[in-house]
């Protein structure tokens, strides 16, 4: 437990990252996604929803660390922002589906795809890495928490599905400024 305490270590946990490409990558998908999501919430909500998401992801991955994991794996740190970002991905799925991501396609290919697909088949991607790491915590590396990007991406869905059920946030409202 970090010296902030329980209550707060969640918190300072999406602040801290293992690497410069954590850091980074993290900072890649919230410039991409993050503007057109809080374009749609407002600042304050963006902010919550944000934080939230990435409680809600830090839940994910510890509740299956603690279920599935060893002692040791529960000693392990969760940091970054991933989780949050998920969830950001999440709400970015539900408001903006249509949209086009520009992707780079190994080895020299730049296409423009649907968000939808951009972000259903990186869903895909966190399943399956979350599953080799159930049944090895050194899977592909070791290291990343991908069930923080499970939950929170499944965070962000529902969340802001019931949030347009209760027109608290509309979908599409505006055209997507970058992605």
């Amino acid at each position: 437990m970090s010296s902030a305490g329980p209550g707060l270590s969640w918190i300072t946990a999406m602040f801290l990252h293992g690497s410069w490409d954590h850091i980074l990558g993290n900072m890649l998908f919230l410039a991409i996604f993050g503007k057109n999501v809080e374009d749609a919430y407002g600042p304050l909500r963006y902010l919550l929803f944000y934080f939230a998401g990435g409680f809600a992801a830090m839940m994910a991955q510890t509740g299956m660390t603690l279920w599935f994991g060893t002692a040791a794996d529960a000693r392990t740190a969760n940091l970054g922002a991933s989780g949050a970002i998920a969830a950001v991905l999440g709400a970015y799925f539900v408001l903006y589906p249509g949209s086009r991501v520009t992707t780079w396609i190994f080895p020299v290919f730049l296409v423009k795809i649907p968000a939808w697909v951009y972000l259903g088949l990186w869903f895909l991607y966190q399943l399956v890495e979350a599953d080799f790491g159930l049944f090895n915590a050194k899977a592909n590396g070791g290291g990343a928490a991908f069930f923080a990007h499970v939950g929170g991406l499944v965070f962000g869905l529902l969340v802001t599905r019931l949030l347009i059920r209760a027109g608290q946030v509309a979908p599409g409202q505006r055209q997507p400024s970058f992605a």
